[in-house]
């Protein structure tokens, strides 16, 4: 037989293990247990297939390629010694393949009818369907090879960045020592340019390799080899193709992958060659490939991380990230020209992020400004549309090719982690930690960090040094365009509910321990009774920490659940949400949550079924209502905040919620402040009376406080004291002092001393109320307003030009620190008055 047994062995094996995995194993099981059974026996026969059956759909589920490489490995040993035994076996299993499992044996059958080499190169040999390939055959023997070889392609048009990590290479490569070969990988998303920059290293490097440069595309040999079970090409085909390149050509070629490994080795003994090898998925596809010859070098692509080369080999991982807004920028400078950039650079800069950095986006970016005629500004107006986002990185009449280059990541993926992909598609935002993807997916968390796992090194997601995960934009919208393919319509819906509940949960535990005593409408105990509170446990994440780090989440999933008609989650939501913009005010983003929780509390009391769950949407509407005032009078726009009050009082005034209609008329109160302060005091007195009839101790004492200062403004400044005092003395005698608004009642009980002409005890209440307020959380804008007070009372005093210095410059930094460019102007400019 042409075909040793042992090439034989591993190509049954390989066929075995398709045949295993595939819907063909029923109709093939009980030939397979009849082939093994008279070596062994049918019972221990079929109890072993049925093993190796069940570890292979494991480590397909968990993408255990090393598992799958030790079923091959038993299978090909106990093929080899029945075929050792019993040559005529062979034959039998080729015809038992061939009528149970045609597609699967391809090339166990033609290397049992023929000795037929399953490569590239097919001279003439006869193909399944008697289809003939006829290649021009390789040079003769004869022919001396001495043709230095230098197959790596070469870069075409200007190549932009990754000036470090060439440096970093060539320095490498100048520190080898000379018996060391080494080993270097590029690790990165598809589409990041990692093949480009490994071309880009080979033409640098051409003088170092004085017997040439070798080149193998996996991804090609994926596609063109009988496909084998598990990632990777045909290594056995990349080391022919390799031999045939080096001195000595086809002459000796052997069979068995062993056999050519060491001929491999032999041949490049004395040579000085370098090996790229592009889009390499398994460590075996490196290994076996590594030349000999001192001072050589290997440098592979790959889009995951290939941990055990560094291990057992020595190699050197470098990440290959998107490119940056700089590198963006430089990339379409030397696509476009940079006067095309400078003349919109806006556009050019959104262009680039648009394109997540990505060069093959880029790229294509380039081709249609310059093939449609488009300007920068147009073509970026039509990619802000995330829905049309990946048609519109193509070139006419092609595929996307952010979709070409992330396709074949996504087909090798096993089905748990394919599916977990393609729903943190759906995820609104693209950064989020083990339990979101859990909750997202339906699965436990373990589950979901194994398969996160098996994403990260598939390069389809990045870790990010805090342990969260990372989807990047464009990758997400291929991962939602395969979602859209392939999940139940109903889907996308249904994640939304599960990932807004999730944050629902895990926002009102963070509001509750900020803030145990606020007003809310919203009735959690059920939803909040079985989970676990993460921000009461030892160790567990600081609440007013985690809202801010979730934030644009925390958006993204109200935006989610309003546009899927979500509408008592998302007004739940935006409710337990407003707590952080008490602590941090974030205006725009603040009003924008408290419209959308608006918009659904409206839509569910109208399709409420229950008097009760009308009840409770319109007291929601009401107190959303309410707070929004407070960012649009943030914001100048009075009006708004009014119409929204007037309508916040009338719904409020509906309900029997004695809590609600008191603090409707506090946030009246201090919306009259501003446009009104002589009617501000009504309803304040009002609120005061709703709050003592709810037995709202905690609200009655800050209404008290608003009323105080309402009533000094009036000019009662003696009724105003006795009302600050009260105030103050709640506040701090609570069970629970509320320590931040006793030191802000301090400092307007300095503002009221000042009016009644007691300015040493004014000085001493504003100064001890500024120090107060630096060390409580959320008490740098009210220190600020107190040292601009304590400098206010200062001037008039006279002879106090140090402490008002003091007093405006922090004021001064603490308004900048928080971006109030306005005020922080005004007390600049002061402090230069000062100074003459």
């Amino acid at each position: 037989m042409e075909v040793e047994l042992g090439a034989l062995a591993v190509s049954g094996a390989t066929a075995l293990v398709e045949l295993l995995v595939s819907e063909a194993y029923e109709r093939a099981k009980n030939g397979l247990v009849r082939f093994f059974g008279p070596r062994s026996s049918d019972e221990a026969a079929a109890e072993e297939l049925q093993a190796d059956r069940e570890e292979l759909d494991r480590a397909r589920e968990e993408g255990d390629t090393d598992a799958q490489g030790r079923v091959r490995e038993r299978l090909e040993g106990r093929l080899s010694g029945i075929f050792q035994q019993d040559p005529g076996s062979v034959e039998e299993l080729a015809r038992l393949l061939s009528e149970l499992a045609p597609d699967a044996s391809r090339t166990f059958v033609n290397l049992v009818s023929g000795g037929v080499n399953h490569g590239l190169v097919l001279q003439g040999s006869p193909v399944h369907g008697d289809i003939h390939y006829h290649v021009a055959p390789a040079p003769s023997p004869g022919s001396g090879r001495s043709v230095r070889p230098d197959q790596v392609p070469v870069v075409t048009g200007p190549f932009s960045n990754r000036t470090d990590e060439l440096a970093a290479w060539e320095a490498r490569l100048g520190m080898l020592e000379g018996s060391s070969v080494g080993i270097d990988v590029l690790v990165g998303p598809p589409g990041v340019g990692k093949t480009a920059m490994a071309w880009r290293c080979a033409e640098r490097a051409r003088e170092r390799f004085p017997d040439g440069q070798l080149y193998v595309d996996f991804a090609a040999l994926r596609d063109q080899v009988t496909p084998l079970t598990g990632p990777g090409g045909d290594v056995s085909e990349a080391l022919a193709m390799c031999l045939r390149a080096l001195p000595g050509g086809d002459v000796g070629i052997p069979d068995s992958l062993l056999d050519r490994t060491n001929l491999f080795r032999s041949r490049t003994a004395d040579l000085r060659i370098l090996l790229v090898l592009d889009d390499v998925n398994q460590a075996a596809q490196v290994r076996a490939l590594i030349p000999k010859g001192p001072g050589s070098a290997v440098l592979a692509t790959s889009q995951g991380r290939i941990g055990d080369l560094t291990v057992r080999s020595g190699a050197r991982l470098t990440p290959v990230k998107p490119l940056n807004a700089h590198g963006g920028l430089e990339l379409l400078t030397d696509q476009c020209g940079a006067e095309a950039v400078e003349a919109e650079r806006e556009a050019a800069e959104r262009l680039v992020g648009l394109c997540d950095g990505l060069p093959v986006a880029l790229q294509v970016v380039a081709a249609r400004l310059d093939d449609e005629l488009l300007t920068m500004a147009e073509l970026a107006a039509e990619l802000e549309d995330e829905a049309g986002r990946l048609a519109g990185l193509a070139l006419d009449g092609e595929e996307s090719s952010v979709s070409a280059v992330l396709g074949p990541s996504y087909r090798l993926l096993p089905p748990a982690a394919a599916r977990l992909y393609r729903l943190l598609g759906w995820l609104p935002f693209g950064i989020f930690d083990v339990g979101v993807a859990a909750v997202g997916a339906g699965i436990d968390p373990g589950s979901a960090k194994r398969l996160l796992g098996v994403l990260v090194k598939a390069s389809l997601l990045e870790k990010m040094h805090d342990g969260r995960y990372r989807m990047h934009d464009l990758i997400r919208l291929h991962a939602r365009e395969c979602a859209v393919e392939v999940e139940p319509a109903t889907e996308q819906a249904a994640l939304t509910k599960r990932v807004g509940t999730h944050y629902l949960v895990l926002t009102a535990f963070a509001d509750r321990a900020l803030r145990k005593e606020r007003l809310r409408i919203a009735d959690l105990a059920d939803l909040l009774r079985d989970a676990d509170d993460p921000f009461a446990a030892a160790g567990g994440p600081p609440p007013l920490e985690w809202l801010d780090t979730e934030r644009s989440a925390i958006l993204a999933v109200l935006r989610g659940a309003v546009r899927h008609g979500l509408h008592t989650l998302a007004w739940r939501l935006a409710e337990a949400f407003s707590v952080l913009f008490l602590y941090h005010r974030y205006l725009r983003a603040w009003t924008e949550a408290l419209e959308l929780g608006i918009e659904a509390a409206a839509a569910a009391a109208a399709s409420a079924d229950t008097a009760g769950e009308v009840e409770e949407a319109t007291a929601g509407e009401a107190r959303l209502r309410s707070l929004l005032s407070r960012p649009l009078l943030d914001l100048g726009e009075n009006d708004r905040a009014g119409v929204q009050l007037e309508r916040a009082v009338a719904l409020a005034e509906t309900t029997g919620r004695l809590a609600l209609r008191a603090s409707v008329q506090e946030f009246l109160g201090r919306y009259l402040d501003v446009v009104d302060p002589p009617e501000a005091v009504g309803a304040y007195r009002c609120s005061l009376e709703l709050n003592e009839r709810a037995g709202e101790t905690r609200g009655a004492a800050l209404v008290t406080f608003f009323l105080g200062c309402a009533l000094d403004v009036r000019g009662d400044h003696a009724d105003a004291l006795v009302l600050l005092r009260r105030a103050q003395r709640d506040l701090e005698n609570r069970v629970e002092p509320d320590l931040r608004m006793a030191a802000r009642v301090k400092a307007a009980i300095g503002v009221v001393h000042g009016h009644l002409g007691d300015t040493g005890q004014a000085l001493r209440d504003l100064l001890a109320a500024a120090r107060a307020l630096a060390g409580v959380a959320d008490g740098m804008q009210y220190e600020a307003q107190a040292r601009v007070q304590l400098a206010d009372v200062a001037e008039r005093a006279g002879g106090q030009e140090e402490l008002v210095r003091e007093c405006l410059s922090r004021a001064a930094d603490i308004y900048e620190a928080r971006g109030n460019r306005r005020l922080t102007e005004e007390l600049r400019q002061r402090l230069n008055d000062l100074d003459g």
